[in-house]
């Protein structure tokens, strides 16, 4: 028995070599290598990216662009909010209600939601209380006003999904302990309900935001200056079409990377007193 451990403590342990790991490897590796010199020997005129990278009217879009998507996210929470509340009602009518209104708008393209509030005039040619005032829609539904209509509209079908899935995550006896405290409805939400949901609710909201961002780009059809507008409106006059796509590129992405920086300190403030599985690294 002693010779046997003797011997079995002096065998080499050998590491598996996984091949397949290797070649997987080797291949991504020359792809990336690929693309890189596919931009780097490209017709790019790299000098143009550094030029229009912080001109004027290129600051200006990345301000509009994050403005637009700030606000047609509180928009869309707020909407969120309440209609997954009222899917929850046990009144029918609410119920169904906030029921048509996620369904319609979760169906209809961002981009034609879009395309239909900046031409609002053409059905409406006025807005206002009859025999009191009224206003050309026109001068209402600028490009501004329409993007936040439709994105924030939108935003809000999703939203209340998200909502109403974080409510149904709170254990039931949640809900029973504040009614046997005798807390109204909204006091049971603000206090009790909510601050449990909001580990459910910050992931999927955080991901919405960063897409926010980019479904900005979706208004410049209707002339909203964001980035990509404002992008579109010096290629057309200069003809340096890659070079400016570029730049409004690496604005998108310093932008969602530090959203997405933001969403992680978020995601791991709520989930504080979660079980080790749910921690963000």
């Amino acid at each position: 028995m002693t010779d046997t451990v003797y011997q079995i403590s002096h065998l080499v342990h050998v590491p598996r070599r996984h091949y397949g790991r290797m070649v997987a490897a080797a291949l991504v590796l020359a792809a990336l290598a690929a693309i890189a010199h596919a931009f780097v020997v490209g017709q790019i005129e790299w000098s143009y990216v550094g030029e229009f990278l912080t001109v004027p009217a290129i600051m200006t879009g990345l301000v509009n662009t994050i403005v637009m998507a700030i606000l047609a996210m509180v928009v869309g929470i707020v909407l969120g909010v309440v209609f997954a509340i009222m899917r929850l009602s046990d009144n029918p009518v609410l119920s169904y209600t906030a029921l048509g209104y996620i369904w319609l708008f979760r169906a209809v393209p961002a981009l034609l939601q879009l395309l239909l509030w900046f031409n609002l005039a053409l059905i409406f040619p006025t807005m206002g209380i009859p025999g009191l005032f009224s206003v050309p829609t026109v001068e209402v539904m600028t490009p501004f006003v329409a993007a936040l209509l439709g994105l924030g509209i939108q935003q809000g079908a999703f939203t209340a999904e998200v909502v109403r899935a974080g409510l149904l995550s709170v254990d039931r006896g949640q809900y029973e302990a504040a009614q046997t405290l005798g807390m109204t409805r909204l006091k049971m939400l603000r206090r009790i309900i909510m601050p449990q949901a909001m580990r459910v609710i910050i992931p999927p909201v955080g991901n919405e935001f960063i897409g926010m961002v980019k479904l900005t780009s979706l208004a410049s059809v209707i002339q909203y200056a964001e980035i990509l507008h404002s992008a579109q409106n010096i290629y057309y006059a200069n003809s340096r079409v890659i070079e400016l796509l570029i730049v409004a590129a690496f604005w998108y992405l310093i932008v969602v990377t530090a959203l997405s920086l933001i969403q992680g300190r978020i995601e791991k403030y709520y989930s504080k007193g979660a079980a080790p599985a749910a921690d963000t690294k």
